[in-house]
């Protein structure tokens, strides 16, 4: 496989750093063009203009097919974000993570990577650290970040954010499991 993706490298002007960027470049203007058009015909303009486009790319010999694949592969990956405004954050990310990548090599990213966590850690959402059910570490505050707890085991609000007020506000109809396993029981 590798050396058919070289071989596909050999007739490139670009380097790969470049061809990513202008392929990167030209689906966000397709992808703002298919925003702005109207409803019916906005989708099928950024998907054929995509399609034609890298096509034309590849036959002329700007791009290798193997970029057009990376790159539509994580254009439809960005997709999957359901967050307008969390998308276009993680789009800005990924440009930035690239420019460093492309300076620096896998340095640049972990480097870039490593820049995004500290930035994490030092954001403060209403007066309370942005990672705190991460890190520090408590007993229980872990319960609802990756993976969410069921809801009957959930009867309380993590300690940091809770006060006094520990208890949620629906603890009362939870099902717990023995309510679960005999329905009787209620």
């Amino acid at each position: 496989m590798l050396i058919s993706i070289a071989a596909q490298r050999e007739g490139i002007p670009f380097p790969a750093f470049i061809e990513a960027i202008l392929m990167e470049g030209v689906f966000e203007i397709l992808r703002e063009a298919g925003i702005r058009m109207p409803r019916v015909i906005g989708p099928a303009i950024s998907i054929v203009g995509a399609l034609v486009l890298g096509q034309a790319a590849v036959e002329a010999g700007i791009v290798s097919a193997f970029m057009v694949i990376v790159v539509s592969i994580t254009a439809i990956s960005s997709f999957a974000i359901p967050n307008y405004s969390l998308a276009n954050a993680a789009r800005i990310i990924s440009f930035v993570l690239m420019v460093l990548a492309g300076i620096f090599g896998l340095y640049g990213v972990f480097m870039g990577l490593i820049a995004l966590i500290l930035h994490l850690c030092k954001l403060k959402s209403i007066g309370i650290p942005y990672m705190t059910p991460i890190e520090p570490k408590a007993k229980y505050a872990t319960k609802d970040t990756i993976i969410r707890y069921p809801l009957w085991l959930n009867k309380t609000r993590p300690k940091v954010i809770s006060g006094l007020n520990t208890p949620r506000v629906d603890a009362d109809n939870i099902v717990t499991k023995k309510e679960k396993e005999n329905p009787e029981f209620r």
